[in-house]
């Protein structure tokens, strides 16, 4: 009997000592356009990275952030939870997106063999039930392969000359107010570029989140379309999910709780980590976001 209690209390200790880990992986783009400040992707991955290491009532998670292109050997990328993307589109030759090749290599139609090849690999790591995120200017997808992976993964995506993207003043509302990202969240006013209006699907697996109102808006190109959606969860077939955010411009915006607080919450959703009662706790002020946003 003491030598089964022993046996019991070591089982006991190593599960308390050696909680299991989950890794996210953020795969991020390199900075290829923009003014400073803006659109700084890997900054941005790094300072969600740092957040959920040291946030206040989260424990077990660990982080990979890749800054360019994603890993050619999936191996790496095995034991992820959720995979993040923030980066630039497929649609300008001149910008890069961590999977995709630029659109105007493919002229919409499909990759070359090797490239098909990758994605296929990457498409069945995902469907294991592996969850997605993808952000702002990276939710725009021109190459129709791009566009199906992206339904497939996340149930939505930007596509030009149906969504928008102004930049101005926002008024964000919280919608579906009872789902888990929201918690701790409150609506919030900001500046930022929005990629909103977003083509979306499977609406019985999709709770859309954030709806944005513009309130003054400056670029002509981007015209607002009122009201509409511009953030989404989706919960896929397979039993992975997805979480689709269109804002992450302006870099400085992470200092706004209200806004940090549901970007965690969507990733942490996403990983299939049980979001805190009052949502994701990582307090920042500017000389913290400067050290968490490092790139190295």
């Amino acid at each position: 009997m003491l030598i089964a209690l022993l046996l019991l209390g070591l089982t006991v200790v190593s599960e308390t000592a050696y909680p299991q880990t989950k890794d996210i992986v953020f795969l991020a783009g390199p900075k290829d356009h923009g003014a400073p400040g803006r659109h700084e992707y890997e900054k941005d991955l790094r300072v969600i990275a740092y957040c959920l290491e040291n946030a206040s009532n989260l424990k077990g998670i660990t982080t990979k952030v890749y800054a360019g292109k994603a890993p050619q050997d999936l191996s790496e990328l095995k034991n992820a939870a959720a995979i993040i993307i923030h980066s630039s589109s497929d649609r300008d030759p001149r910008e890069h997106h961590p999977l995709f090749p630029q659109d105007a290599t493919t002229n919409h139609g499909p990759y070359d063999q090797q490239t098909a090849a990758y994605l296929k690999e990457f498409d069945a790591l995902i469907s294991k039930g592996v969850g997605v995120g993808i952000f702002h200017y990276s939710l725009w997808a021109e190459n129709y392969t791009a566009r199906n992976y992206y339904l497939k993964w996340i149930g939505g995506l930007w596509v030009q000359g149906f969504s928008r993207n102004p930049s101005g003043d926002w008024k964000i509302e919280l919608k579906n107010t009872d789902h888990p990202i929201h918690r701790g969240v409150k609506p919030w006013n900001f500046r930022e570029e929005i990629f909103y209006n977003p083509v979306l699907a499977d609406p019985e697996r999709r709770t859309d989140l954030l709806i944005g109102h513009p309130l003054k808006v400056g670029w002509y190109g981007a015209r607002p379309t009122g009201p509409q959606v511009a953030a989404w969860a989706y919960e896929r077939e397979d039993g992975g999910r997805g979480f689709a955010y269109g804002g992450l411009d302006f870099h400085d915006n992470w200092l706004n709780e209200d806004v940090r607080k549901f970007v965690l919450n969507g990733v942490v959703w996403a990983a299939k980590i049980d979001v805190p009662q009052g949502g994701v706790n990582c307090t920042l002020t500017e000389e913290t976001l400067k050290k968490a946003g490092e790139v190295k």
